[in-house]
């Protein structure tokens, strides 16, 4: 589920938004009426889309844009005359009055790309530090001397073992070292 963020001047009008997106399926983690808030609420959370207008009581959407966390989208709600002098990279714009399907796709869309993004990062290989890979290296050693394995079958084995209690290579081989070591 994405998270979604409506920062509005007026406590009512994001109110009134919240609900049409809470009524197509969205779930809003916050509204705000201030761009503080807004970085505030995106802080605590991973990634976002952070639904605003051109400018709250404290800053104008440019500047929100800079404060937020890097896995955040923006989606710029305005009039198409200050559209047409808006400009940055990374932020999706509505012109209004909106239209609820507009929205909603528009919602939509922009959530299909962070899903897209977690896909890609969690299909990324973890990087081991060398102290990681030092008590791998270890574990692998001592199965190597002790049960007569190769390396592959040592690496295998960790690997199985990770896979079937849940928990990372690293912690296997920690396990792996502290019950078989002296």
């Amino acid at each position: 589920m994405t998270n979604l963020i409506v920062a509005l001047p007026k406590l009512e009008d994001a109110k009134g938004l919240r609900n049409v997106l809470v009524r197509n399926g969205y779930q809003v983690a916050g509204v705000c009426t201030t761009g503080a808030q807004a970085v505030s609420q995106a802080d605590g959370l991973h990634d976002g889309i952070v639904i605003c207008s051109y400018k709250l009581m404290d800053m104008v959407y440019s500047e929100l844009k800079e404060c937020l966390p890097p896995g955040f989208e923006m989606l710029l709600m305005a009039s198409d005359r200050v559209l047409s002098q808006c400009e940055g990279e990374g932020v999706v714009c509505l012109s209004i009055p909106l239209k609820v399907h507009d929205l909603i796709s528009t919602v939509a869309m922009l959530s299909e790309t962070i899903l897209r993004r977690r896909r890609k990062a969690r299909q990324q290989p973890r990087v081991r530090n060398e102290q990681e890979k030092e008590t791998v290296r270890e574990a692998k050693e001592l199965l190597m001397d002790r049960n007569h394995m190769t390396e592959e079958e040592a690496h295998r084995y960790l690997q199985k073992c990770s896979m079937d209690s849940g928990t990372n290579l690293t912690e296997t081989a920690m396990m792996v070292l502290s019950m078989m070591k002296d």
